[in-house]
């Protein structure tokens, strides 16, 4: 039997009936048609699925959509700006810190949670912060450095 959950999700509210056993990541990539948030390992390991749930990178694949009601959501399609790019999205692109741009999406919100509270991190922070996002590509060097551009360039 479906279960009615009231979300917030990229700054506006949402009402939906979920399965009991559905995870966020099915929710928000079948029922809600967001695709930038990915599905990886479907396990935790990958990061390619990170959402933030009030401001927290979490694995979507790990957390039962029934567990989010109440809260605010942020996936990669409610991270630009009125403006434009989010400077971390910025950052990625003119630093060249995309490849096949898989891991992407779960790098930047992993990052935006960790700048949101420490908007001048260093590059040990940044690591840490990112070091449930795995890239197969990059070697994480450009990613790093983005992140780092970002923090210094952001307001």
């Amino acid at each position: 039997m479906k279960k009615p959950i009231h979300i917030t999700l990229n700054d506006k509210p949402v009402e939906l009936a979920v399965e009991p056993n559905q995870t966020l990541l099915e929710v928000i990539r079948e029922a809600l048609c967001l695709t930038g948030t990915k599905a990886g390992c479907l396990v935790g390991d990958c990061g390619a699925c990170t959402v933030l749930v009030d401001g927290k990178p979490v694995n979507s694949c790990l957390v039962l959509a029934v567990q989010v009601h109440g809260k605010q959501v942020t996936t990669i399609e409610g991270v630009e700006t009125r403006q434009g790019l989010h400077p971390l999205q910025a950052a990625f692109v003119d630093k060249g810190a995309i490849q096949c741009g898989y891991c992407t999406p779960g790098m930047i919100l992993s990052a935006k949670s960790l700048l949101d509270r420490e908007p001048r991190a260093d590059e040990t922070e940044i690591r840490k912060a990112i070091s449930g996002n795995l890239c197969r590509c990059t070697g994480y060097q450009k990613i790093v450095e983005a992140i780092l551009f970002a923090s210094k360039t952001s307001p």
